[in-house]
C-alpha cells in the first residue's frame, strides 16, 4: 500500500488496518520462530507498514492540536 493511498484512508479504518498488521506480524515471527518463512523479509516489510501507519496517525493528531 502506498503512503498516497494511506493517507486517503480515515482515522478508523487506519485503525483497523493497524490492529490487522500487528496480528499479521505476530503471526509471521511464530511461524519463523517454529520454521523458516520462505521469505524472512516479509518481516521487515510488515513493521515498516505498522511504521508508517503510526505516522500517519500521528501526523493527523498533530494536526488536530494545531487547530
Amino acid at each position: 500500500m502506498k503512503n498516497s493511498e494511506i493517507k486517503e484512508l480515515s482515522n478508523k479504518e487506519l485503525l483497523e488496518r493497524l490492529e490487522h498488521e500487528y496480528e499479521h506480524l505476530v503471526t509471521l515471527r511464530m511461524n519463523h520462530k517454529i520454521s523458516d518463512l520462505d521469505n524472512p523479509h516479509q518481516i521487515k516489510e510488515s513493521k515498516r507498514f505498522i511504521a508508517r501507519l503510526k505516522t500517519e496517525l500521528r501526523k493527523r493528531e498533530l494536526n488536530e492540536i494545531k487547530s
